[in-house]
């Protein structure tokens, strides 16, 4: 099992078994405040709302892109969708189209002495892709070391709390029947793939579990060949999207600090070109999903808020800004060397990394640009015409892919190896907590996580405020807002959901590829979207924001806006669920994941964060004839235009705390 997964505490298969110091001074100080804010606490302070949006629930899944999901999605008549098919990449059946060169693939040369780079200049086209391989995703079936399990009883066992019955099935389903890291003989002309996005379906089941790709930080950068002199009008960032393959082949999720194995070629990292791959919605995959899509809104412009992977995007969802290494109170502080990042290639190689890896290499001080791989991001923000600043801190290691937080669910300081010391970066909690406003982050298999099961399927890296000492560290604040899911059903039933709410499903349900699946984490949304809708007066007041954390390293051909060193990334799903959201609208407004942070702000009435994260940026203005693009970039929006909203439905409605809206 990938050390990711360790990380992400997915140890399903004994289920059988049973920026700066002003930060750290503000929010030293400003603890009690909090737990005293925190007391006082009511129903009055979540009701003063700029909407009728009483409640919003983020339900955040892992590891998918736009394209992944909806790159052959037709939305309903008088909408228009930027996608494989509706670019001519695609047709519908999912076979090449007759623009299908647009996503064309490239394999580069690092040649010499060389350093990391952005957009290598020695790049030639593949003829065809490099085979898709079948990754870590499991062999068969078993109880023992699962996903999937080999008996429904031990299905119902783990998740009848978090599936309706009738999808317990799914966690039975779908191994391979391959080796793993194999060539994936289930796709369609696996060997002799055209050069492009290819359909993953019918060949491979939708149900099926399949490979995941490499989703780091200096490896998403570098996939999406960024180079001001490729920009255009309607793609101003010079992202080109083309190196997807290669850089899955050359170093996958990285070297650890080990020299390349002897006789390595494309089938070493055990992925191929695995990213290429996307579903149906014409042949029926994510059919849920697809429901909710057309029938309430969608974005094809919501985007990934940190290159690379799970860790930091849930800090970004939380926080909306990065966490840096620190001295346990506070302090910046220089990480241990094997934990800095160098992306630069070892002498010999063609891009296999120095230092980089789940157990090697996640720390990066952007602020030096004499830093391996630094300098080539840096200098590449500083080359486009409205320069966008870094925003990094002076002498911070700022985390940029996954390692553990710093502390256990018992609120005790974990000393564990790869994990980032206690953090006094603020995040949305602290800003709900003060005004007096009622938050949980449900995470599904928290309290087997505080017990220290080895059962649990919790993520403990996706919770952004296990993170942070100025929650983590008051015992009351631990208990009063980090929940498990079964709370959160317990929550609803009795009338009691606060107005923000944070849910995250297991390593099982949460949609991961190899680990998890689209249909599972469907089957993990369809319940909670109907236990709300089951209540007339809840669902008249709650939007469900449906998302994921990261790409997971699939391609993806939509716009990139280089906010600042850490993002944004390729686009990922957004379905906003709500009575205000009807339609089967598709939003072509710029979102990130600070975006989630801003709507919170602008509908209870709260201030940045703090100030130097991204919920002070702009709204974007952009141009009817090209939608996508941000004229006054770097600019998100707070995804306001997800909705209806009519002036009847509160007086309050266009107060926008960062500005006229555009």
């Amino acid at each position: 099992m990938k050390q990711e997964h360790v990380l992400r505490r997915l140890k399903v298969k004994r289920i059988v078994a049973g920026v700066s110091l002003a930060y750290s001074v503000f929010w030293t100080l400003g603890i009690p405040t909090l737990a005293a804010a925190e007391q006082s606490s009511d129903h009055a302070a979540q009701n003063r709302t700029a909407t009728p949006i009483k409640h919003v629930i983020v339900i955040i899944g892992e590891n998918r892109t736009f394209d992944h999901v909806f790159g052959a999605y037709r939305p309903p008549r008088g909408q228009t969708i930027s996608n494989l098919l509706s670019r001519g990449i695609i047709k519908a059946d999912g076979s090449p189209g007759p623009n299908f060169s647009l996503a064309a693939q490239y394999q580069a040369t690092l040649t010499g002495p060389a350093k990391y780079t952005l957009s290598p200049t020695a790049k030639t086209s593949y003829r065809l892709l490099p085979a898709p391989l079948t990754g870590s995703a499991h062999t068969a079936a078993s109880d023992t070391n699962p996903p999937p399990l080999a008996s429904l009883a031990l299905a119902t066992m783990a998740e009848s709390g978090a599936l309706l019955p009738a999808d317990l099935p799914l966690l039975t389903t779908g191994a391979t029947g391959l080796p793993m890291r194999s060539v994936d003989t289930r796709i369609t002309n696996a060997a002799s793939l055209p050069n492009g996005p290819f359909a993953l379906t019918p060949g491979l089941s939708y149900d099926d579990y399949a490979a995941s790709p490499v989703h780091r930080f200096y490896q998403a950068w570098q996939q999406s060949d960024c180079n001001a002199a490729y920009a255009t009008r309607t793609n101003p960032s010079g992202c080109l999207m083309d190196l997807f393959p290669w850089v899955e082949v050359s170093v996958g999720a990285g070297s650890n600090g080990n020299a390349q194995p002897a006789g390595f070629n494309d089938l070493s990292t055990g992925e191929g070109s695995a990213s290429m791959g996307f579903y149906n919605v014409n042949n029926g995959d994510a059919p849920y999903l697809t429901q909710l899509a057309s029938t309430y809104s969608i974005s094809d412009n919501y985007h990934q808020g940190v290159q690379g992977g799970t860790g930091a995007n849930h800090v970004m969802i939380g926080a909306a800004d990065a966490l840096y290494y620190t001295d346990g109170q506070g302090h910046p502080a220089t990480p241990p060397a094997n934990q800095i990042e160098n992306p630069d290639p070892q002498p010999g190689t063609n891009n296999y990394y120095t230092q980089d890896g789940y157990s090697g290499g996640s720390y990066s001080d952007c602020s030096d640009t004499a830093q391996p791989g630094v300098s080539a991001v840096v200098s590449y923000l500083n080359s486009l015409p409205n320069h966008p600043k870094p925003n990094c801190a002076p002498g911070a290691y700022y985390l940029l892919n996954n390692y553990n937080p710093g502390y256990n669910g018992n609120g005790t300081v974990n000393t564990s190896a790869f994990t980032i010391p206690p953090s006094p970066v603020p995040t949305i909690g602290d800003s709900l907590i003060a005004k007096g406003i009622a938050w949980k982050y449900y995470g599904e298999g928290w309290n087997s996580f505080v017990a220290n099961s080895p059962q649990s399927v919790y993520c403990n890296i996706c919770n952004p405020f296990l993170y942070e000492t100025s929650i983590m560290s008051v015992p009351n604040l631990v208990s009063g807002h980090l929940k498990d899911t079964t709370d959160l059903y317990a929550d609803i039933a009795r009338g009691d959901l606060p107005a923000v709410s944070f849910v995250k499903p297991g390593g099982l349900l949460d949609g991961h590829p190899a680990s998890s699946k689209i249909d599972l984490f469907e089957g993990f949304v369809k319940k909670l979207v109907q236990s709300v809708q089951g209540d007339p007066a809840l669902w008249a007041s709650t939007a469900i924001m449906i998302t994921f954390d990261e790409g997971g390293g699939y391609y993806d051909s939509g716009y990139i806006q280089p906010v600042d060193f850490f993002g944004d990334g390729a686009r990922v799903p957004l379905i906003v669920v709500s009575p205000y959201s009807e339609g089967g609208r598709v939003d072509h407004t710029y979102y990130d994941h600070a975006s989630i942070v801003k709507f919170i702000e602008h509908n209870w009435d709260l201030e940045p964060i703090s100030n130097r994260s991204r919920d002070n940026l702009p709204n974007p203005r952009q141009l009817p004839d090209n939608p996508y693009v941000p004229v006054n970039s770097p600019a998100i929006w707070d995804l306001f235009p997800m909705f209806v909203f009519h002036s009847s439905d509160s007086g309050r409605i266009g107060s926008n705390p960062f500005g006229p809206m555009n």
